[in-house]
């Protein structure tokens, strides 16, 4: 395996490449991870969801299952986003404070 080419002044190395020491460069970089994972989970969950309605036959309980499903896999990805956008507009555009910047 190779060593990653890092400025180790600001960064370690590690499996996942080079990671900064700094919070603000840490978080950045597994920002975009974490939001796939959330993604790809409620993505999973809108299937399940889909999967227990269309196969309910009139079974309430099974329809209440898959609605909430569906639901709460909408309502986590929103705040996902909406957590997002408010790091982007309020901390970055209308606070200013350093170190979040693009």
């Amino acid at each position: 395996m190779e060593t990653p080419n890092c400025n180790l002044a600001k960064e370690f190395v590690t499996d996942f490449g080079c990671v900064p020491y700094d919070p603000v460069g840490f978080v950045g970089k597994f920002y975009g991870i974490g939001l796939s994972l959330i993604g790809a989970t409620a993505l999973i969950f809108l299937i399940l969801g889909s999967y227990q309605i269309m196969t309910s036959r009139g079974n309430r309980e099974q329809l209440k299952s898959g609605k909430s499903y569906i639901f709460y896999a909408i309502l986590g990805l929103l705040f996902a986003i909406f957590g997002f956008v408010f790091i982007e507009v309020v901390i970055v555009d209308v606070l200013k404070i350093p170190g979040f910047s693009s």
